[in-house]
């Protein structure tokens, strides 16, 4: 299994001293900065764009940022991330015409590519797609809100991806989104996740450090 990653989600982060708040995560000891695109179509809210990712980049940060795109439809915007610095870029299959091309398009733009699972949509596009892909992310909520409380059936289905990404023998990292805290960070990582996204659980926090490694003192007991 691959390093254990913190990416906390800037949707939980103070906006008016975003470059900040991104610079003081990375410093208390989180690995990647978690985008959570959201188009009021896809999903009933409205975020960030990539003019956000390229002010992060302009500002001196060179975390690798993991975009997730809650946007239909998705091609795109592709290409707009890319040109701003983003590293991974994860999509919904529901958000996409043809899953393989966009996949191929994400690549092509010099970026990682991943594939967004629901909490109820199904596993079987990794039938077709998993020896493409960097990265599988499971929502642990329904997505477009920022707050909510994590789903315990995601736990089965974690299992299940870890299972289909060890008997590929890809590094592909499997990361979990969606009301990630402290009390059940140990869970998500002894189901297999290798990447935690988490929001108001750290940014809401008064000590991003220590909250961090509280984080990974868990999921180092999990593994």
């Amino acid at each position: 299994m691959q390093p254990a990653w913190i990416a906390p989600s800037i949707l939980s982060a103070d906006f008016a001293r975003l470059g900040e708040e991104v610079r003081a995560v990375l410093s208390a000891g989180a690995d990647v900065v978690h985008f959570d695109v959201m188009d009021n179509h896809y999903v009933p809210n409205l975020t960030i764009g990539p003019l956000v990712c390229e002010a992060l980049r302009k500002h001196g940060i060179d975390a690798p940022i993991d975009v997730h795109l809650m946007v239909k439809p998705v091609d795109r915007i592709v290409p707009d991330f890319a040109k701003a610095g983003a590293t991974f870029i994860t999509f919904h299959p529901e958000a996409s015409e043809h899953v393989d091309r966009t996949i191929g398009l994400i690549r092509e733009h010099g970026c990682r590519p991943g594939l967004v699972f629901n909490p109820a949509t199904p596993l079987s596009y990794l039938d077709y797609v998993l020896d493409k892909l960097d990265m599988v992310l499971l929502m642990s909520v329904n997505p477009g809100f920022g707050g909510q409380s994590f789903i315990p059936s995601a736990l089965p289905k974690i299992r299940q991806v870890r299972e289909m990404i060890d008997r590929s023998g890809r590094a592909i990292r499997l990361e979990v989104d969606g009301g990630i805290k402290t009390d059940n960070i140990e869970a998500v990582a002894a189901a297999g996740a290798d990447t935690f996204v988490a929001g108001s659980a750290i940014f809401g926090a008064k000590d991003y450090a220590a909250t961090i490694a509280a984080m990974r003192e868990r999921i180092a007991r999990a593994r």
